[in-house]
Order: structure tokens, then C-alpha cells, then sequence
């Protein structure tokens, strides 16, 4: 088990024999690729029209406005027929006034009864339900914009879209909507006031799309670009919309006020230590600030930051020898976050990870103050962050700095740099810098397919380590729905420490390749779409040049049905060399060596569009020196419209002669929302690891748009070294946070 004997062309040749393998079974199943009917290469325009009368936001589109305003033009499907007429009509109309835009939308459907629409809840996921999607392009760049979505329950939805294509649904914007169930379907009245937007002044063309599901049908139809190789967020391919102009008579003349939103907040906190008895109480206030410097160009800061409201971390067992990702959960640093996005090297290296500041070891650092500016000048989109950190027992008072800058270029492409400063755990000065390059096109080759190449050079520099800092390196990729190719390779010297990054690994060169063939069968089981997956990786360390990992990923089996179910099947040969002793559980400490083993994977999950969804997934086989099977299950229910059940398990059961170990995570949630504006959330969490057993429950009363109390309640429980069901009590938290906006 410890000596692979098979040298890189015995690697190589071995992928290309699961490659073969692949590509002969989907041949065996002659699996075709729908031909794709094509609408017209014309651009979707349309007009928004000025509101002649009052509209009252109450779901119905019954004003004489709505009635006079023209229809935006006919959706096509996207799935499961791309250009095909949908089988349920949708209207889409817009009007503005002088302060807010708004977008009415009728969804006829055949069979109003089949509807499906469970989340209610701020921000929630409504990928099982029937939805209407919106993306506002202001500036009409082709690369960023506004999201917004409902479901027929009302759930307020929005996010911000960067790069042509990435999402962070963590930006909340003050708007409204309103819905209303119909005889012959379901309506939604969108109401998004010009102060949530940013815009030039007297730019009267827009970038904008919209995308509805049926869910039951798995169909989906769009307004722009209904194609497969089209995700719904590139910007770059939305439709225009034109601003009608109107006389000087009075008539609507879009308003953003003074740009200024002033958020003072006041936070309660009670703390009760069972095993000392100790209770303390507190209180504190503080105010966020969010002023337009100009129309494109935004400066947030926030005094006293509190982050009460936050919801607790998912449990992770380590089982590595690298450390864990946790991601962003503060409001503050996760707005306007994808402007610091650096290239698309993903977790590999995170350049500016924003945890590193205000949390140290697991515990809080208190932020005295912070600032940030985002948006655009011209052709460049700019980013600067400034935080002051409070003096603890764990460290003194610091400041934080970030700055980033991108330079469009083309139609989806950009020339950027970033610069951090500061380290939050030692005494010691540390910078990173660097710069990113990409080059992309969804016009491959006179085709509608799309194409990207990135590159990036980053160097750290801190006090103690010279030499071998730096990260470099390359990918390219053809991201479309038949095929989808990805090459990657990059370097990270052994002292490449951003000390405001995530870099789980270094002192390696990483090669990855991947490769998808996903085609969509005509009558062969009732599928979907076949998705064939092939990922190589291989690390090598710089210092020997020998191979550390490698891994193969195969999935010859990962089948959706049109049903909305799936099955997928994977084999999973890996190899891993230890330099050092690894503990990889407490007592079982694997020898330095070479480790060859395969892992095995069955997966099956059932549609979510059904009120219960189950998904079961069974890692085995090999497993370092021995064996291990790996559980995963996961159970929800949803009585709609209010209740939302989940349990999930993930356990590990090892069997190596070093020892034999269980690793064990439960967690379940029960969320209920009264309406879209009041939702009670909670998380209750074991692993066998810590032993400890976490309770949340946490309340988000919107009272309207832009004001909202949160009530966060947390207790906890540690399991008694004997197991079983003996816990006793530890800490109980609970701490209330009121908010309150002001628009100017």
C-alpha cells in the first residue's frame, strides 16, 4: 500500500484509458446532442415608459399604467428546448417614475395548481421553486450588474453580479415586491427605487435580462440569449432597455437623491458561563454610512462594527493536513465583495481573504472602524478597504489595507492589480501585490461559445522570509454546455505567505486539467442531460521535485433525469506522499511514505422540486494505508409555505492499521417564515471531534425595506467523556441588534 510504481507515463496512460472508457460508454449509449435552434442574433431591446398614473405595490397589475404599457416582447425556452416557444406565456412590462423603476411580470401557467413556491425567507435559495429573475445592467458595460428574484411567495431575492458572471447574493438593497396568486397563474410587481441603484446620470440605455422557471417542467425561459452555452448571469449578453424620453412638461426625470444612507444600529448583548456562573451584560451603538461620492462611485464606512446577526460556521471535521476554508458571513465585508475578486484561482490562493481581520484563533477582534470605496471611473473599476482593529489580549490595535484596480478591456475582459497590507497575528509588517489578466470571449471563433485565458504573478513581502515568495501562474478555459475543457498550472514558493490570504498550500507547482462531455440524449431513459467528468491533479514540491499529489476524478456515471432526479457514479484513484508523520486522528499517526489507494463514490439525489428531497452519497475503498467508508446523507421537507426541515450526517468510518477512527458531524435546521419580512432560523450541530453541541436560533423581522431587528440566541452543550447522550451545559449568548435607515 505505501510504494507506487507507476511513473508519469504510466499516470498519463492510465487517464487516457478512463478517458477511452468514458467516451466509448456514452458512444455505446448514443447519447446526441440536441441540434440548438438559434433566435435572431439581433439584440433584445425594449422600452420602459413613464408611469402616467399612481401604482400601488400590491402584486396586481390592474393600474391604468400597466395596462398602457407596451410588453417587453415574447421569453423562448432555454431548457429543455433552446429557442423553442415556452409552453406557458410570460409578460413582462416596465415603467418608471421619478424615484423607482418598476417591473411587472404575469406568469400564465396551464395548471396553476402544480405551482411550486416554498421560501420565503430573505435571501433564500429558490432553486426548487417556480422563479422570475431579473439582472439590471446600469452602466451598461456588459460585465456588471443588479440581480433580483422572486418566487410566487414573495421571497426577496437580490445580489450583485461582477466579472460577467459572478454572483454575491450577500449585497442587500432596500426594494419591494409584492405577488399575487391568479386563476390562470401568478403575478409579481417589483418596485427598485433609483436610490438602490447606481447609475450615470442621463444614460438612458440599460443592459437587462429576464429568466422564468417552471419548475416541475425543469424549463427554463429568458428573454436575451435562451442558450445552452449562456449562463443567465453573463452580463454580456443581456438585452438593452431604453428609458423613453419625455417632454419637459413635468413628466418623470430619474431621481438619486444626495447618495447618502445613514444606518445607526444599536446592539444588546447578555452572556451566561455555566461552568463559573459568570453573566455579563452589554450594550454598544454604532452607525454605518453608505454616500455616492459620485454615481458610479461608492464610499461605505461603518463605526463600532457589529456583526450579532451572523450565523454560526457548518462543522468540518479536518481529516487533511491542510487547513479548513470557512467562508465570509459579515454584511460588511461580503458587500461589493466580487470587486476584490482576484483572477479565478479559487481556494488554491486566495490573495485577500477578508477573515483574517476581526477574527484571530476562533475569537473576535473588535473593529473600531472601517472604509470602503467601490465602483467605477471611466474603464476602471476600483476598489480600497481601510480597517482599524481595537487592542486585545490577544493582539494590539492594527490597520488593515486594501486596494484593487481592474482595467476593462474589450467586451469581457481586464488588466488588474491588487495590493494588501498589514498582518493580524504578528508584530511584523507583510504586504502582498500583484496582478491579474484575462482575456475572454463568448464569440469563440465567429461561435457562440465561450473562451477565457487568465494569468496572475503575486509576491509576498515580510519581515524574516526572502526569497521563494512568490505565486504565479495560468488557466484556460471553454466553458459551454457540450464540452467544457480546463487547463490550469501554477507555482507557490515555500514563502508565499499572504498574511491577509488563504493559501492552504505551498511549496508546490499544481497542474489541473478537467475535462466535461454533457450531452443531451433524445429518448434514452428519460434523461436529461449525461454529464462525464474527467479532473487531474498533481502537485509536485518545488524543493525535490517530486510528485506530492495526485489525483484522478472520474465520473463515467453522473446522470439528471428529466424527472429532476440524479445518479452519479465515480472512481477515484489518488496517491499522496508524506514527508512528515501525519496524525490524522487523535492516536492514529501515519509513517512518512508513499500512499496509493483508490476511493469509490455512489451518489443519489432525488428532485428538489418535490416537497421532500433525500440525497445519499457513499464514499469507499481505499484510504491511506487501510480502508474507510464515508456516509453522507441528507433529508428535507418542506411544508410550504412556512416550515423548512432539513438533518444531514456526515460520518467516517477508518479502518487503518495505525488505528481505527469515526469522525462524525450532525446538523439539522428547522426555519419557519410568518412572511417574506419574518423568518425564525434554526441550527443545531454536533462532531465527535470537539464533542460539542451547538444550538442557533436567530430572528430577521424586516419591518420594512432597510429596517430590521435581529434576535440571535446561542447555547451550548459539550458531550461527557463517557459519550452517549450525557451533555453538559456551557456557554449561553443571546444578543438583540436593531437597525434603522435613512435616505437622503
Amino acid at each position: 500500500m505505501r510504494t507506487a510504481k507507476r511513473g508519469p507515463m504510466g499516470r498519463f496512460r492510465h487517464m487516457a484509458l478512463v478517458i477511452g472508457v468514458a467516451l466509448g460508454f456514452v458512444s455505446s449509449a448514443r447519447a446526441q446532442h440536441p441540434i440548438q435552434a438559434h433566435p435572431s442574433d439581433e439584440p433584445k431591446r425594449a422600452l420602459v415608459v413613464p408611469a402616467r398614473s399612481e401604482i400601488t405595490l400590491d402584486g396586481a397589475l390592474d393600474e391604468p399604467a400597466w395596462t398602457a404599457a407596451p410588453p417587453i416582447g415574447q421569453l423562448v425556452q432555454r431548457e429543455p428546448r433552446p429557442g423553442v416557444p415556452a409552453t406557458e406565456a410570460t409578460v413582462v412590462k416596465l415603467l418608471y417614475t421619478r424615484h423607482t423603476l418598476y417591473i411587472g411580470v404575469i406568469c400564465f401557467d396551464s395548471e396553476p395548481h402544480r405551482i411550486i413556491g416554498t421560501q420565503m425567507a430573505r435571501d433564500a435559495d429558490l432553486s426548487a421553486d417556480d422563479r422570475i429573475e431579473i439582472l439590471i445592467d446600469t452602466f451598461h458595460d456588459r460585465r456588471n450588474a443588479f440581480y433580483f428574484a422572486t418566487n410566487p411567495l414573495g421571497a426577496l431575492v437580490d445580489a450583485l453580479i461582477t466579472e460577467n458572471g459572478q454572483l454575491n447574493k450577500e449585497w442587500d438593497a432596500i426594494w419591494d415586491v409584492r405577488v399575487r396568486r391568479l386563476s390562470d397563474g401568478w403575478s409579481a410587481e417589483f418596485a427598485i427605487p433609483f436610490k438602490s441603484l447606481s447609475f450615470r446620470r442621463g444614460q438612458s440605455v440599460w443592459g437587462f435580462n429576464v429568466s422564468r422557471t417552471i419548475k416541475r417542467k425543469l424549463e427554463e425561459d429568458r428573454w436575451a440569449a435562451p442558450r445552452l452555452d449562456v449562463r443567465f448571469f453573463q452580463v454580456s449578453e443581456a438585452g438593452d432597455i431604453v428609458f423613453q424620453e419625455t417632454p419637459a412638461d413635468g413628466a418623470p426625470q430619474m431621481e438619486q437623491g444626495r447618495g447618502v444612507d445613514i444606518r445607526p444600529f444599536i446592539t444588546g448583548r447578555w452572556f451566561h458561563t455555566n461552568p463559573s456562573g459568570h453573566t455579563a451584560t452589554t450594550a454598544k451603538g454604532g452607525v454605518d454610512i453608505f454616500y455616492n461620492l459620485t454615481p458610479n462611485l461608492k464610499l461605505t464606512t461603518t463605526l463600532n462594527t457589529d456583526f450579532a446577526e451572523t450565523e454560526v460556521d457548518a462543522r468540518q471535521i479536518n481529516l487533511t493536513r491542510f487547513p479548513l476554508f470557512f467562508p465570509e458571513k459579515r454584511a460588511f465585508f461580503l458587500e461589493n465583495a466580487g470587486v476584490f475578486t482576484f483572477s479565478n484561482i479559487r481556494r488554491d490562493i486566495i490573495p485577500f481573504f477578508s477573515r483574517r481581520i476581526g477574527l484571530l484563533r476562533g475569537q473576535e477582534v473588535p473593529i473600531m472602524a472601517g472604509t470602503k470605496l467601490t465602483g467605477k471611473v471611466g474603464r476602471y473599476d476600483v476598489g480600497a478597504l481601510l480597517v482599524r482593529t481595537r487592542e486585545t489580549n490577544l493582539v494590539e490595535a492594527k490597520n488593515f489595507v486594501v486596494a484593487r484596480v481592474k482595467r476593462n478591456i474589450f467586451k469581457q475582459s481586464y488588466v488588474g492589480g491588487l495590493l494588501t497590507s498589514g498582518d493580524p497575528a504578528h508584530p511584523t509588517t507583510s504586504r502582498t501585490y500583484g496582478t491579474d489578466v484575462r482575456l475572454a470571449t463568448s464569440n469563440f471563433l465567429g461561435r457562440a461559445r465561450n473562451f477565457e485565458v487568465t494569468a496572475y504573478w503575486l509576491k509576498t513581502s515580510t519581515e524574516g522570509l526572502a526569497d521563494r515568495d512568490q505565486s504565479f501562474g495560468f488557466g484556460v478555459a471553454y466553458p459551454n454546455d457540450l464540452w467544457s475543457v480546463r487547463l490550469s498550472w501554477r507555482q507557490i514558493d515555500e514563502h508565499f505567505r499572504p498574511a491577509l490570504g488563504f493559501v492552504p498550500r505551498t511549496n508546490v507547482r499544481k497542474l489541473f486539467l478537467g475535462l466535461d462531455f454533457s450531452p443531451r440524449p433524445k429518448r434514452f431513459l428519460h434523461l436529461r442531460q449525461m454529464f462525464h467528468e474527467l479532473r487531474y491533479i498533481r502537485y509536485t514540491r518545488l524543493d525535490d521535485d517530486r510528485v506530492e499529489t495526485w489525483r484522478l476524478f472520474t465520473a463515467p456515471i453522473n446522470w439528471q433525469f428529466n424527472s429532476g432526479d440524479r445518479m452519479e457514479f465515480n472512481y477515484v484513484p489518488t496517491f499522496e506522499r508524506l514527508v512528515e508523520p501525519f496524525e490524522i486522528s487523535p492516536g492514529v499517526i501515519l509513517a512518512p511514505g508513499q500512499y496509493r489507494f483508490t476511493r469509490w463514490r455512489v451518489e443519489v439525489e432525488t428532485a428538489s422540486k418535490r416537497p421532500w428531497q433525500v440525497k445519499g452519497t457513499w464514499w469507499f475503498g481505499g484510504f491511506w494505508s487501510g480502508r474507510s467508508d464515508q456516509i453522507e446523507t441528507t433529508f428535507r421537507y418542506k411544508m410550504a409555505p412556512h416550515l423548512q426541515l432539513s438533518a444531514e450526517t456526515n460520518q467516517t468510518f477508518a479502518r487503518l492499521p495505525e488505528g481505527r477512527f469515526v469522525a462524525r458531524i450532525f446538523s439539522f435546521r428547522a426555519d419557519y417564515s410568518v412572511s417574506p419580512f419574518l423568518t425564525f432560523f434554526n441550527l443545531v450541530q454536533f462532531d465527535n471531534a470537539s464533542r460539542n453541541l451547538g444550538w442557533q436560533s436567530r430572528v430577521r423581522w424586516i419591518l420594512q425595506p432597510g429596517n430590521e431587528l435581529f434576535i440571535v440566541f446561542n447555547q451550548g452543550w459539550v458531550q461527557d467523556e463517557r459519550g452517549g447522550f450525557r451533555f453538559r451545559t456551557t456557554d449561553s449568548k443571546l444578543a438583540v441588534k436593531f437597525q434603522y435607515t435613512f435616505r437622503f
